[in-house]
């Protein structure tokens, strides 16, 4: 891991939004939006300011989130939730995970939020694949943290080498083995079976 002192820039396509129903909090992991174009977190708080005798006075608001999602329309249940949200007022529970920033124990930095679909507005354009852009209204003040990412979760976004052969049970990586460093430059010859044979005889 990187030293925790060293600066390093944040990219969007690490950036990422999960969710799950509130109601499911005890039934299932948080799920991870499938193809995900673009997300947008907007926390802003509006003041104002009032002339006074003594000079000008600012006064603050609550903090207000406007937060919203862009992805390729797709058949996950999470997507599905969405109509959910909107149509029957259910309550999502919503993350969005930096994969690229982890604290000292390994976790992932991440923002929590509460929230409800306040549109879901779907393009299907003849020749391009059908995008929905989905706008929450976010309940309250979204609180930061740090989280672990479950295995499937980690599997969705960060996916292992896997060869050409079956998968099994006493192969999960179908004959593939991932990528080193120390792999750099390597090229070895491959013997041929016959040659290797004559000089085995010999």
């Amino acid at each position: 891991m990187a030293d925790s002192n060293e600066l390093a820039y944040l990219q969007g396509i690490d950036t990422l939004a999960f969710f799950r129903k509130l109601k499911d909090a005890s039934l299932k992991e948080g799920e991870l939006m499938p193809w995900q174009t673009s997300l947008s977190f907007d926390p802003q708080r509006d003041s104002d300011t009032n002339p006074t005798k003594d000079g000008m006075v600012t006064t603050s608001s609550a903090v207000e989130t406007d937060f919203e999602v862009e992805f390729t329309n797709n058949t996950s249940a999470i997507a599905d939730a969405m109509y959910d949200s909107l149509f029957d007022g259910e309550v999502l529970e919503g993350w969005i995970v930096y994969r690229k920033r982890q604290n000292a124990e390994g976790k992932y930095f991440a923002w929590y939020l509460r929230c409800t679909v306040s549109e879901d507005s779907n393009d299907n354009d003849p020749d391009d694949n059908s995008t929905r852009d989905v706008t929450f209204a976010v309940n309250g003040k979204p609180k930061r943290g740090w989280l672990d990412l479950p295995d499937s979760a980690q599997e969705t976004i960060d996916y292992v080498f896997r060869g050409l052969g079956a998968v099994t049970d006493s192969d999960a990586n179908g004959g593939g083995d991932a990528w080193t460093d120390s792999d750099a430059g390597t090229n070895v010859t491959p013997v041929d079976p016959n040659k290797q044979a004559t000089l085995l005889k010999k």
